[in-house]
């Protein structure tokens, strides 16, 4: 009898920990409660109940919070954008590398990629572990004036720059225009006050965050996606099993085509005489620049930090040569 008690003991002590009965989730959106981003985790935590995992979820409108309080265990989740989620897992939070996902269906084969149970390990850095990654569109620059639709036409043009954004900051630097720290509570209100030139954000922002007002009548949007923005579900490692975080990872994929769907709708419902559509030789030349800065930021050179991981970069590099291999970047040698 004892010999059952102590290796039931044994047993129960090297079994994998469970996640507990209610977990505590902080939830970015910057409309809150009513906003997309947070109704799309509303989803997903439905969907997760049927396996077992019952989230509280709590909604902030600011981003910066939500990572503190999750910093400071006040909730045992986050979901929040890449660009805030990058210090728990590099290699996921590189996805919005500038340039480096220029279609969405390119996107569409990243995210299938990294929800395959064989990438789990890449899912885990340090004490923490990524549940879910969700697409929330292509970033794009809005504009105060049309006339600003080339990198060369940025010089000496003020940009609102997330300040905790080091490649966006980089990128700034890189076409000489100059950087207005901002963070995503105000970013739009200096865009539709005058403040700033331009600003970056996707195409939900502008209705949204009313940066209609910022265009005016003589901006525009700039059809060229600098970068793909994405939320990503983040906890402690130790909230759930290996079984239960691909569980996680596979219902967050499962959401793909009802965030592509919003994504779609966003973008349609911006007036087509809104967009700025560039020219095939101004695309060429976004995409190298883009693919000049991407090396800096993930080598540490000419005065960037290393902040892209280079497994995600060559990832990357390969889809866009599958779908494209007739571009420059996908002759040989010439790979990131």
């Amino acid at each position: 009898m004892f010999r059952k008690a102590a290796s039931a003991l044994i047993l129960s002590l090297a079994a994998p920990v469970v996640a507990a009965e209610s977990v505590k989730m902080c939830v970015f959106d910057v409309i809150g409660a009513n906003g997309d981003m947070y109704n799309m985790v509303k989803d997903y935590a439905l969907e997760m109940k049927s396996h077992g995992i019952d989230f509280d979820l709590k909604p902030y409108t600011d981003e910066g919070v939500a990572i503190g309080d999750f910093n400071s265990a006040q909730c045992d989740a986050v979901a929040a954008t890449d660009l805030r989620t990058r210090p728990f897992n590099r290699f996921t939070g590189s996805l919005s590398a500038v340039g480096a996902i220029p279609t969405y269906g390119d996107l569409k084969t990243v995210l299938a990629t990294l929800a395959q149970p064989k990438a789990a390990k890449l899912m885990k850095e340090g004490d923490y572990e990524v549940l879910g990654i969700v697409p929330v569109g292509a970033g794009y620059l809005f504009v105060n004036d049309r006339s600003i639709d080339s990198a060369g036409k940025l010089a000496g043009k003020r940009m609102a720059t997330l300040d905790y954004q080091k490649d966006a900051i980089h990128m700034v630097n890189h076409v000489k225009a100059t950087v207005v720290p901002s963070d995503i509570t105000n970013f739009a209100g200096k865009f539709n006050n005058g403040s700033v030139d331009t600003a970056y954000a996707p195409a939900f922002a502008y209705e949204a965050l009313e940066l209609y007002k910022g265009v005016g009548d003589e901006g525009g949007i700039v059809d060229y996606p600098l970068a793909q923005l994405t939320v990503q579900i983040i906890a402690r490692d130790e909230t759930f099993t290996d079984e239960q975080a691909q569980q996680s990872r596979d219902v967050a994929w499962g959401m793909y085509g009802q965030a592509m769907d919003l994504i779609t709708k966003n973008e349609k419902n911006i007036p087509e005489e809104k967009w700025i559509r560039i020219s095939e030789t101004d695309i060429g030349g976004y995409q190298e620049m883009f693919r000049e800065n991407r090396l800096q930021l993930r080598d540490g050179t000419d005065g960037a930090s290393k902040v892209y991981d280079p497994r995600m970069m060559s990832l990357l590099s390969k889809i866009r040569c599958s779908s494209n291999a007739g571009a420059s970047e996908c002759t040989a040698g010439n790979r990131e």
